[in-house]
């Protein structure tokens, strides 16, 4: 478990319900944005849905549904008002890698594709396998994992693992799911770095600074959305050659505190 924040460190709670008053004066611009978002997103999906659908019937097409992808992220990120700012810290290493991201807000998913140029395989919670038109990207390409599962969730962390020894890398978001309390990230937990040490494969390290500002739970009335740049921080990659399942606390710990460090930055008064 990565230790709590203390009063001097910890990230501010993005949560609205800390600010009802503001959060209800705001409320009319935050709907239209959110009514912006989902058209550009449905109408988009709904004239890419075809195209997807062929490209996602054949493995050996994988890789153009991969580059459609990143043109439709990089349409979604334009046309939705959330353009990314991406700093590369380091290089990207060759693949296959682990991705590891925090994780506050659905537009996660969205910028991945422009912040990472080489072919990827996402791993997604189950419940992406049933949401309608998107559920194609996790039917065969990507990989679902059903957390309420074990015996499931062990097969999709073994395909993972064999997608990693077939050379292509993968994109996890270790704290499992978006947290209540962003932009302050949950425990990691082990998965990610068990696929990594056990590949002996670099993690890179990548920090959304922003999107937790852009979009919130769209299920909440009061959650927050607005326009505007979204920062993103790739860090150098951290190697994982020789270490060992001893080594899998203290490479958790390292990683989330390289994740958090811009967030903590940007909510340094």
């Amino acid at each position: 478990m990565e230790p709590a924040p203390t009063h001097r460190s910890a990230v501010r709670d993005g949560n609205s319900r800390r600010h009802p008053v503001a959060a209800w004066l705001f409320l009319p611009l935050r709907l239209v944005y959110k009514a912006w978002l989902a058209l550009v997103f449905f109408t988009s999906m709904l004239v890419l849905y075809l195209p997807f659908k062929y490209l996602l019937a054949r493995p050996r097409r994988y890789p153009a549904a991969f580059r459609l992808k990143r043109a439709w992220a990089c349409f979604l990120q334009w046309a939705g008002l959330f353009p990314a700012r991406v700093q590369y810290r380091a290089p990207l290493p060759p693949p296959p890698y682990v991705i590891c991201s925090n994780h506050s807000s659905y537009l996660d998913i969205v910028a991945m594709y422009n912040v990472v140029p080489q072919y990827f395989v996402f791993m997604g919670k189950n419940e992406l396998r049933r949401w309608p038109l998107f559920r194609i990207f996790f039917k065969d390409m990507n990989i679902a994992v059903d957390r309420h599962n074990r015996s499931g969730a062990a097969r999709a962390f073994i395909r993972a693992d064999q997608t990693l020894e077939q050379g292509t890398s993968v994109a996890i978001f270790p704290e499992g799911t978006i947290p209540d309390h962003t932009p302050r990230m949950k425990p990691f937990k082990d998965g990610a770095f068990r696929l990594a040490v056990g590949r002996q494969v670099p993690i890179v390290p990548i920090t959304f600074v922003d999107h937790w500002r852009r979009f919130g739970e769209p299920g909440e009335l009061l959650s927050r959305a607005c326009p505007g740049r979204a920062r993103v921080v790739v860090h150098p990659a951290v190697p994982t050659t020789g270490l060992t399942e001893a080594d899998l606390i203290a490479l958790r710990q390292q990683v989330y505190r390289t994740i958090e460090a811009p967030l903590l930055e940007d909510q340094a008064p």
